[in-house]
């Protein structure tokens, strides 16, 4: 049964920090890429990053110089490191496989298995 978990989210105060993780069973995270979505109440699920198979990594621009995607095929995992959080970056957070090997932009379409997601909120 192919299933990806998220783990930790929080709560943090701005310009703290948080890493994300994205454990996948079921399948091997090697041939395919995986995204970063986040989604704020009352707003669409958008991406935030994406690493490829062989470890090319993009970013939307809100998030560029701030987060930074991983992954360790060893321990079928995907990372997310968050710095310079602020209140805008405060969202459910999900990881999810793509149907490819590459990244291609953040449409939902090219992304077939999700997480539960994991809450992220930056306050004081």
């Amino acid at each position: 049964q192919l299933q990806l978990v998220e783990s930790g989210g929080g709560l943090v105060q701005p310009g703290g920090s948080l890493r994300l993780s994205c454990a996948a069973s079921g399948f091997t995270l090697d041939y395919y890429a995986i995204g970063w979505f986040r989604q704020a109440p009352g707003k669409e699920r958008e991406g935030v990053s994406c690493i490829s198979s062989e470890g090319s990594t993009y970013y939307a621009d809100s998030v560029k110089g701030r987060f930074t995607i991983s992954r360790d095929n060893a321990k079928n995992t995907v990372y997310l490191q968050m710095n310079s959080l602020d209140s805008e970056d405060t969202a459910v957070y999900y990881c999810a496989k793509n149907r490819r090997y590459y990244c291609s932009g953040f449409p939902l379409y090219q992304y077939d298995y999700w997480g539960q997601g994991t809450q992220v909120t930056v306050s004081s």
